[in-house]
């Protein structure tokens, strides 16, 4: 009989999520070009949150944000799902050798469909991976509006070793 995996913690220690947002929000520079700020960690569901700006305007007539800020949170959501189950796999570790684990990561693939204008002044975004491959993770994300709207998903491909 094969044995099963171990289920996933129900929280992370504070010394990673407060390392993980320092890499997210920080050290990921476009991050903070898009204002993309997390609002939840958890190993089995990452979410954030954009603030709609003057900059971050698609379509000046609609006050509509741009496609590339929707794919490019998307994406960025995906790899943060990513991050947080690759440190729910290796909870034996401490959180900083965990933190060290997510140089190779990386974007194979990314779709993004676009369902309704992305209209209103904040957005929510939220990512989980549904498999942890040893060197592939496949992700899918929604992109929502303030009413809880779903304006936007996508689905991902990310190397993860």
């Amino acid at each position: 009989m094969s044995k099963s995996p171990p289920p996933l913690p129900t929280e992370f220690e504070p010394e990673f999520i407060a390392g993980l947002k320092a890499i997210f929000e920080e050290k990921i520079v476009f991050n903070q070009v898009l204002g993309l700020k997390i609002t939840s960690l958890l190993p089995e569901r990452v979410t954030a949150r954009i603030d709609m700006r003057h900059e971050l305007i698609g379509h000046y007539s609609h006050n509509r944000v741009h496609g590339g800020v929707i794919s490019a949170g998307l994406d960025a959501m995906g790899g943060l799902a990513c991050m947080a189950a690759i440190g729910a796999r290796h909870m034996d570790e401490t959180p900083d050798q965990r933190l060290h684990r997510f140089g190779k990561l990386g974007t194979i693939d990314l779709r993004i469909d676009y369902l309704r204008p992305g209209i209103g002044e904040h957005f929510e975004l939220s990512a989980e991976v549904l498999r942890l491959g040893s060197r592939v993770a496949s992700t899918r994300m929604e992109f929502r509006g303030a009413d809880g709207k779903l304006l936007s998903c996508g689905s991902g491909a990310y190397i993860v070793s």
